[in-house]
Order: structure tokens, then C-alpha cells, then sequence
């Protein structure tokens, strides 16, 4: 009997709106060993996207650019450590794991976070449906929080 393929990586990265496309890009390239359907691929993608952001956005309290106007802003920034954002691909025979943390503030209420159209920033015009396209792009969704010490998003699609 032949043991399933098995993989795993883990990286770390600044919460800048910039890296949002680099974590979505990664996913895609390590599920791509596992010979996906694109739908798959975008559904993937998809799912990183709208859990990275929410890191970004949410977790830390970041705006919607995450980027300022002022030179002397965006020099206090550099030179201070930025919040990170986790993200862990693994998969097992064709099952892929995602799990995307932050440190940042936390959720009071998941259940009610869940919930489509319930966005905590109305001021940023986020419709409030990234979690409604996470449950709904891939085969399982968690999402764990403690106020104050951060937020994991856990995500599994089976190819």
C-alpha cells in the first residue's frame, strides 16, 4: 500500500496590502503539484485572498491601502517591525490545508463576523462576504479567535 504524498510549507510575511497577492500566488503554485482543475486553483486563490485581507484590514486595523500619503509616515512605518501575517499550505494525498494567522486584535464574534454582509469597517466599503466566499470556495472552514492576541483562518479543499 503506498503511503499518501505529502507536503507542507510555512511562510511569514509583513501585513501590507502588497503581499496579499503574493500569499494568493504561493497557494496557487504549491497546490499546483497536485495537478488541480483551474476552478480549483481560483477557488483557491479566492479563499487566500479574502483571509489574507481580513488579516491585513481586520487584524491589525490596517486601512484599505495600508499606505500613507505623509513621507514622514511612511518613514515611522519602515523603520518600526511590521505585523506579520502566517500562512501554512500543506496537503496530504489530495486534500490541501491552509491555515492563515494573524496576532492582531481578534474577533468579539466569530458567529456574527460569519455572517454574510456583516463588515466591522463600513467606512472602508468592504461588503462583508469574505468568509461567505471562503465557506463557500472551499470543502471546510474554521476560524478561531481570541480578542486581543489574533485570529486563525483554518481552510481544507479536497482536489
Amino acid at each position: 500500500m503506498n503511503a499518501a504524498k505529502t507536503n507542507h510549507i510555512s511562510l511569514s510575511f509583513d501585513a501590507i496590502s502588497e503581499n496579499e497577492a503574493f500569499a494568493r500566488m504561493t497557494a496557487a503554485m504549491f497546490m499546483a503539484q497536485l495537478n488541480p482543475t483551474l476552478d480549483d486553483v481560483e477557488d483557491v486563490k479566492t479563499a487566500v485572498s479574502e483571509a489574507v485581507t481580513n488579516a491585513i484590514i481586520h487584524g491589525y486595523e490596517m486601512g484599505d491601502d495600508n499606505i500613507s500619503s505623509n513621507q514622514a509616515d511612511h518613514q515611522a512605518a519602515e523603520e518600526k517591525s511590521c505585523p506579520q501575517v502566517h500562512m501554512n499550505c500543506s496537503y496530504i494525498g489530495r486534500e490541501l490545508y491552509i491555515e492563515i494567522s494573524d496576532s492582531g486584535v481578534g474577533i468579539q464574534d466569530v458567529a456574527k463576523a460569519m455572517e454574510p454582509l456583516y463588515t466591522s469597517k463600513p467606512q472602508l466599503d468592504r461588503s462583508g462576504m469574505g468568509f461567505s466566499f471562503m465557506e463557500a470556495f472551499m470543502d471546510a472552514l474554521t476560524v478561531t479567535s481570541e480578542p486581543g492576541h489574533g485570529t486563525t483562518v483554518k481552510m481544507k479543499k479536497i482536489l
